[in-house]
């Protein structure tokens, strides 16, 4: 055979074992997923079979999450779907000691004390009974209802540096039970004592959702509210408790920042409601005092009686109708 034939052939098995070579050479798609598949295979074998779980997890924590806020929400609408509220639990949230029987005691003596006013200073006869009926029932539960308004005033100013002793508390390992204990024992009234109320519940047995629903009682507030879902969701799903109440306390700051400057921004409208309120009242008393006799039709004739009656009516509903418009809540 020719030395050139030889060649030939040579050259002709050297391209086809090329051309095998390079359709079977694995390309770069195929390399990366054997690679992936290497990996998969070593984290399986480090992980072993919780990684299986691994992907659910967060599903189940989610579900649980969501669980616990139904309920809680169930709760709310149940407690918001009772009837009036016990004068009991009234005078409880307005932090007096005097039981139902002592208030009403006491009503019926100060309407006894405003109708002995009205008859010595010879008031005509309606004008006493309306004193009484004032002194009977209206003063006592407007006084009860400022406590009230006040304490949880109070509460809600100091609630926020409490929560701040707990996310330190917690940050620093101490359990949150301990971090309650500090607050019943160190903080500022009224927080102090519903703290107190709430960790002696606690320790005499009840749950912490039982404790939680017994200060909810004596102080209704949305932060209050707040609080016990951050603490019952934490202890049904877990999580990091330090973060969430500190989160809590920069949503209770913004929103008492926020009504500070409602306050501020409504002043205008409420300094205008207030002159219009009492602009009548002041205009008839200049009126009154300038010419004695010039108003007198109004009172002792009956036209002049119903006039003075619409003028109320009307009065009371622009009152109420302006204190709408400026009572914003957070």
């Amino acid at each position: 055979m020719e030395p050139r034939t030889i060649l030939m052939i040579l050259l002709g098995v050297l391209s086809i074992g090329a051309v095998i070579a390079v359709i079977m050479m694995p390309t770069s798609k195929d390399k990366a997923n054997k690679r992936a598949a290497a990996l998969g295979a070593r984290k399986g074998l480090r992980a072993g079979p919780s990684s299986i779980n691994n992907p659910d997890a967060p599903k189940d924590r989610r579900k649980q999450v969501q669980e616990s806020l139904a309920k809680i929400e169930e709760k709310n609408k149940a407690q918001a779907k009772k009837a009036k509220i016990p004068l009991s639990q009234w005078l409880e949230q307005a932090g007096l000691t005097i039981t139902p029987r002592d208030f009403y005691l006491l009503s019926a003596i100060l309407a006894i004390i405003m109708g002995g006013v009205g008859l010595i200073s010879g008031q005509d006869i309606k004008v006493t009974l309306g004193m009484v009926v004032i002194g009977g029932l209206g003063m006592p539960r407007w006084i009860v209802g400022f406590l009230r308004k006040r304490r949880q005033k109070k509460f809600v100013n100091e609630f926020s540096n409490s929560i701040d002793v707990i996310v330190r508390g917690v940050k620093s390992g101490l359990p949150v039970n301990e971090c309650l204990k500090i607050i019943s024992r160190d903080a500022q009234e009224p927080v102090k004592t519903e703290f107190y109320l709430m960790t002696e519940g606690i320790r005499i047995g009840l749950s912490l959702e039982q404790s939680l629903e017994r200060m909810y009682d004596r102080m209704p507030l949305p932060e209050v509210n707040f609080f016990s879902i951050v603490l019952i969701i934490q202890k049904t799903t877990g999580g990091n408790l330090a973060e969430a109440l500190g989160n809590l306390g920069t949503v209770l700051r913004n929103r008492k920042l926020m009504e500070g400057k409602i306050a501020a921004l409504s002043m205008e409208a409420k300094a205008s409601a207030v002159i219009l309120g009492s602009l009548p009242f002041m205009v008839g008393g200049l009126v009154q005092a300038s010419s004695p006799g010039y108003l007198q039709p109004l009172v002792e004739t009956q036209i002049g009686n119903l006039i003075l009656l619409a003028g109320f009516i009307w009065m009371s509903i622009g009152i109420f109708v302006m204190k709408n418009m400026i009572s914003i809540k957070v």
